[in-house]
């Protein structure tokens, strides 16, 4: 009784590992047909372009190979050049009237623009009066065309100093921060500086 149940106990473990070996069988037979379809997929998109390419060379040996009738241009050619200069000369008025449109918004924003007023005959003057009581860090920045506190502050910011518009106001009291002058130039403070 020990040798059949020894016997029907080694044939359900062979039985057993056949079966896990047929379902590993199975999964690499799966595997390697996904990937034999994505052969056949990357094959046929070469081909695909292989047909372009073939026909492009094509086209162009042809164009090579025809003679130029005429250096004169077609009623069409024609046509197709004044709306191209038409087009053009539209992107143009647009462009003016949008720099015209901005000239006046700025010197409406200078208009706005409030005097700087002078400061008592008795505060004493001195170039320590308008920086801070603090020593602080930072870089000398050159004001460019186009530029204003906010962009200036995400390019320093990009470059991994660490501050805002509202310090850079304050760390240059004497700039009006609504009308930054090319050529002058500015503190960035950088309080992780040492």
């Amino acid at each position: 009784m020990k040798k059949i149940s020894l016997w029907v106990l080694m044939l359900v473990f062979t039985a057993s590992l056949v079966q896990a070996q047929e379902t590993a069988t199975q999964q690499q037979i799966d595997k390697l047909s996904g990937q034999i379809q994505d052969l056949l997929d990357a094959q046929a998109q070469q081909g695909k372009r292989i047909d372009a390419l073939e026909k492009e060379i094509s086209d162009l040996r042809d164009k090579v190979n025809t003679p130029v009738v005429s250096d004169s241009a077609s009623r069409q050619d024609l046509k197709d050049l004044a709306e191209k200069v038409q087009e053009i000369d539209q992107k143009r008025q647009d462009d003016r009237d949008l720099i015209l449109k901005k000239i006046e918004d700025l010197g409406k924003t200078i208009a706005v623009v409030p005097p700087t007023t002078h400061k008592p005959a008795s505060t004493p003057k001195s170039d320590d009066a308008d920086t801070p009581a603090t020593p602080q860090n930072g870089y000398e920045y050159t004001i460019k065309q186009g530029d204003t506190l906010g962009l200036i502050a995400k390019a320093y910011r990009d470059k991994g100093v660490k501050v805002t518009k509202a310090q850079i106001i304050a760390a240059n009291p004497k700039i009006n921060p609504n009308v930054l002058i090319p050529e002058h130039k500015i503190f960035i403070p950088d309080a992780a500086a040492k």
